[in-house]
């Protein structure tokens, strides 16, 4: 059976999601970050040396990085959904939004969480990451406009990649500066594999 090591405060939904889309049986296996640290376990290490989460196992197979894993899946088990396929126009879009989550989405969001830590000693950095974060939400909602998914008609493994940016976009700059992201966050937590997968392991 696949097993989902999903640590709390992580971005594991992604996994757990995509898993009830494909309506896969799956385990979750739980840790805990330290309270004080708020770093993984050394348990986590006994799967993977970096102690970072998800990582998913499948058989033999060990897998880290949520981009890397859910191309995985929808390559070994989604039968043709939720990709385009690899000769149509919408599967360099595709592949551009898998990436693009992590790859630059991601980084303006992780600096605002921890230079707000930082307090006093973090105010300077705080306008450059501010307007970042302004030019890569504002890209999101404005490619989501007039459509209900990042590409194509149907959810795809970028829907569920990018969910994790704009359901914390939504937290930290509301839902009325970017309407159109608040409507793909509204149309995916309604979807019933997310809710399962919420039901499951938890929000």
């Amino acid at each position: 059976m696949i097993e989902v090591h999903h640590l709390n405060e992580s971005r594991s939904r992604r996994i757990t999601w995509m898993l009830e889309e494909l309506e896969l049986p799956y385990e979750v296996i739980q840790y805990t970050r330290d309270e004080k640290t708020r770093l993984a376990p050394p348990e986590l290490m006994k799967i993977h040396p970096l102690g970072k989460a998800p990582v998913l196992r499948d058989g033999d197979q060990v897998m880290i990085e949520s981009g890397a894993i859910i191309e995985y899946l929808v390559r070994t088990y989604g039968k043709g959904r939720f990709a385009p396929a690899i000769d149509s126009p919408d599967y360099n879009r595709y592949i551009q939004f898998l990436h693009y989550a992590e790859g630059s989405a991601m980084l303006p969001l992780m600096l605002k969480l921890y230079v707000s830590r930082l307090g006093e000693a973090g105010a300077p950095l705080s306008p450059r990451i501010n307007s970042e974060l302004t030019n890569h939400i504002g890209y999101l909602d404005n490619e989501i406009k007039d459509r209900e998914f990042f590409v194509g008609n149907d959810l795809t493994g970028a829907d569920v990649q990018l969910s994790f940016v704009a359901q914390v976009a939504m937290r930290s700059s509301g839902r009325e500066r970017y309407p159109n992201l608040a409507q793909f966050v509204d149309r995916i937590e309604a979807r019933p594999a997310y809710r399962r997968a919420i039901a499951r392991s938890g929000a």
